[in-house]
């Protein structure tokens, strides 16, 4: 089998301290590690970097690596005496067959997996109102324990934004051991508002209005998130009625719509005048709303 120079492969001396190896190990994991790597060949060469520091971080294998390797240089055929593998204790399987001829084949070892940890994403959830989520906004947050760096984030969220909807920011979740952070992801969550609704990128408001609005038609100011508008109530509406007001919803490449949805209102009989008005609309309009019902 072909020898390894595994203090090549690392790039230091074959005197490099201990921490100094350290040092090259975890610059080299961090440039190859795959999660992270644009390298065409980075997941053979991580395992080739992590492999030959799992050789040279103990000291008993590295002494025992210098003892029959010194006269070798990388390329050249390595044969081992027989049982030689039994005396460095147990390899790690995933490494190459001259790590096991070397140190003795077997389970994982202490080596890269270990060792080097990417880092790891957080998930938390952020509150906004509904118009913020018609505007955009700027929220200010605390960063999560065990990032890089303490204090507070300044976070965009976009307009448009729906519910559920997660904002990924890289690089901000817990740091790793290789000195690597995995990402942020904030979940939005959209706060009930006092008069509309929202469903996906459609906003919902119920408008009251009176008996005689609905029976003659009107006028009426119909409030928006982008300001008020005047709507024309068509003549004979009903209760329930709902009407569309295009591109008034949540903005964005699939525009939401604004419905409004016709609640008519029954002014109160709290006065003799009111009492009358009501007594005289019975006598005089022949109207019975159960109609449909009698036959039942």
């Amino acid at each position: 089998m072909e020898y390894k120079d595994y203090y090549k492969i690392l790039g230091v001396s074959r005197d490099v301290s201990k921490e100094d190896l350290k040092k090259a190990y975890r610059k080299l994991a961090r440039k190859y590690h795959p999660d992270v790597s644009k390298e065409a060949n980075a997941e053979a060469k991580f395992k080739e970097v992590g492999e030959a520091y799992e050789a040279l971080k103990d000291p008993e294998k590295r002494a025992q690596y210098d003892q029959f390797g010194s006269n070798y240089q990388n390329g050249q055929s390595f044969n081992p005496p027989p049982g030689w593998g039994q005396q460095g204790g147990a390899g790690a399987g995933n490494f190459s067959s001259f790590f096991d001829n070397m140190f003795g084949g077997g389970g994982m070892g202490g080596g890269q997996e270990n060792f080097y940890a990417p880092g790891e994403d957080v998930n938390a959830k952020i509150t906004i109102s509904l118009e913020d989520a018609f505007t955009g906004t700027k929220k200010t947050i605390r960063r999560p324990a065990g990032s890089k760096q303490a204090g507070t984030l300044n976070v965009k969220v976009p307009a448009g934004i729906t519910s559920g909807k997660k904002i990924r920011l890289s690089g901000q979740g817990k740091v790793g051991m290789g000195d690597q952070s995995g990402d942020l992801y904030l979940e939005i969550s959209i706060a009930p508002h006092a008069h509309y609704r929202l469903e996906d990128k459609n906003i919902f408001l119920d408008l009251p209005i009176a008996p005689w609005e609905a029976a003659l038609g009107a006028k009426v100011t119909v409030p928006t998130l982008a300001g008020k508008i005047n709507l024309k109530i068509p003549a004979g509406a009903k209760s329930g009625q709902k009407m569309r007001l295009k591109g008034r919803g949540l903005p964005g490449k699939e525009q939401g719509d604004q419905f409004v949805i016709l609640q008519i209102m029954t002014p109160p009989a709290d006065s003799d005048l009111a009492k009358q008005l009501y007594q005289q609309m019975a006598e005089e309009l022949n109207f019975n709303p159960r109609e449909t019902l009698e036959n039942l």
